[in-house]
């Protein structure tokens, strides 16, 4: 299990037709690699995520409690399939594409609990709980199924608290320290799409 990249953004316009009361928004949801494998690059990481890194509405990004959000490198191949096959445009998605700050490699969904620690060279986070698309997500991934998509599939990725700041740089081993492991990010993201679908959130 390793970091493979460290991605920051700005708030900056979102546009897009993805929701009835919205032409524009602001989100921070464009992130930009900057350290990857390629370019190893050391970042600052803080109580309040990557210094630098920026959130549009703190209620539901941002925070001592959401500093850092986590994807799996893993689902890249299915969203760049899903995006290709229903915009008619070659997708091939860059890392920090979901708007990730961490991109990982060797730990998904169903294998991380809410209360574990990962531990990455000197520093140390603990999993919060899963992320919960948006319509801003709809209008970053250009499609208006994608939040629907994202807890369908399971692909949510998670959140993360920073209990150690440090220096951190892409390529850092992950080592995963288990807390009572009784609620998985897979779980929480079933409960949440069974909610949607009970109250018709998703039709």
């Amino acid at each position: 299990m390793r970091l493979l990249s460290i991605s920051s953004g700005k708030v900056t316009p979102l546009f897009g037709s993805h929701h009835p009361n919205y032409k524009s928004v602001a989100s921070a949801i464009h992130k930009e690699s900057i350290s990857n494998l390629s370019n190893p690059v050391p970042v600052e990481i803080t109580r309040l995520g990557i210094a630098g890194d920026e959130q549009a509405d703190l209620s539901v990004h941002g925070g001592l409690e959401k500093a850092i959000y986590v994807y799996p490198v893993e689902h890249y191949a299915f969203w760049n399939t899903l995006l290709t096959r229903e915009t008619k445009k070659l997708a091939n998605l860059p890392l920090g594409a979901f708007g990730e700050n961490f991109t990982i490699e060797g730990l998904l969904e169903s294998e991380v609990f809410v209360g574990d620690r990962m531990q990455m060279g000197n520093l140390e986070f603990t999993v919060v709980k899963l992320r919960e698309p948006c319509f801003k997500f709809n209008a970053k991934m250009g499609y208006k199924g994608a939040a629907k998509a994202m807890l369908q599939s399971g692909f949510s990725g998670w959140y993360l608290r920073v209990n150690q700041t440090g220096m951190l740089t892409a390529g850092t081993q992950i080592e995963v320290i288990p807390g009572q492991q009784v609620t998985s990010i897979a779980d929480q993201n079933k409960a949440l799409f069974n909610r949607g679908n009970q109250k018709n959130l998703w039709d």
